[in-house]
């Protein structure tokens, strides 16, 4: 039987109203082209997938992962034909006279948007001389946004509303809920996060797998969890969601403590702040001899 044909919204570039060059403008056009893409990716969540295999055959790509690339990637060169592009799946472009670059995760959980898991985001941030300057998170199945601008907060916008999000208070790890991921070489690698997730069981209130790298720091950032650690992150996963963390009052190091800097491949911890040094703690007393 010959599948339904779905009806996509167009795959034309967003049309952006061009205007002064400022963070907020950055922002603003971020969260117009976020929310073009979550309506074709809620349109395509329970249609057909073309599945294809990346890095392990654990690590999916979809067709509408590339589309949705498409989408943000020519909507930005579009907005800011200057700036420099870092995509998933490979729509970069590389401008270098100027100092801005966009990190865009088109799809981050593809997994479970490949299993029709309600449970995935858009994810894009801007950082300038390697800082962030502004990231968002768009979870499109629950319309929520997740917004920061480097020195002025991080906020959620949902409903028509925009909403201050701060990090919990919780100072114990008995107090807290956690999240974590699992890297797709952990059939293979010993650096799988079994042990260290084994450790926290037996310290935490409780351990969340949800799948989305970006939506674990989104929900640090809205004090819907207290703490997150993983390995061997793409820069992608996490660009936006570290500033919503940090502009949201949470801590975020590299596993050893040092400040986090952005590189291509990442392990970070990211907290509420108060209950850092006991992750921290946690995870080295667990060496792992390879990162």
């Amino acid at each position: 039987m010959n599948q339904p044909v779905l009806a996509l919204p167009s795959r034309h570039p967003v049309v952006i109203q061009f205007a002064p060059m400022n963070n907020q403008h950055f922002l603003d056009t971020a969260v117009t082209i976020a929310h073009q893409t979550g309506v074709m990716l809620r349109a395509a969540l329970g249609s057909a997938k073309e599945i294809e295999h990346k890095s392990s055959e654990i690590d999916l790509v979809t067709q509408f992962d590339l589309e949705a690339e498409k989408l943000i990637t020519r909507s930005l060169q579009q907005a800011f034909p200057t700036h420099s592009l870092m995509a998933e799946e490979g729509g970069n472009t590389a401008n270098h006279g100027s100092d801005y670059v966009w990190h865009i995760d088109p799809i981050d959980g593809t997994n479970n948007f490949a299993h029709g898991i309600p449970f995935f985001a858009v994810s894009m941030a801007l950082y300038k001389d390697n800082l962030p300057v502004v990231g968002l998170v768009y979870e499109p199945m629950r319309d929520e946004c997740f917004t920061a601008v480097a020195g002025e907060g991080a906020h959620l916008l949902h409903n028509g509303r925009k909403t201050a999000i701060r990090v919990t208070q919780a100072k114990r790890l008995v107090d807290s809920i956690l999240a974590t991921g699992f890297p797709y070489d952990r059939h293979t690698s010993d650096l799988d996060n079994i042990r260290q997730l084994t450790a926290f069981l037996k310290q935490a209130q409780g351990i969340r797998r949800m799948g989305s790298a970006a939506l674990d720091l989104a929900y640090v950032a809205a004090g819907r969890l207290d703490g997150y650690w993983e390995f061997k992150l793409n820069s992608w996963d996490v660009a936006a969601g570290v500033l919503l963390v940090q502009e949201a009052g949470g801590v975020v190091t590299d596993m050893a403590g040092r400040p986090f800097a952005l590189s291509p491949k990442v392990s970070l911890v990211a907290s509420n702040g108060r209950v850092h040094e006991t992750m921290l703690a946690t995870l080295s007393s667990q060496p792992v001899s390879t990162q």
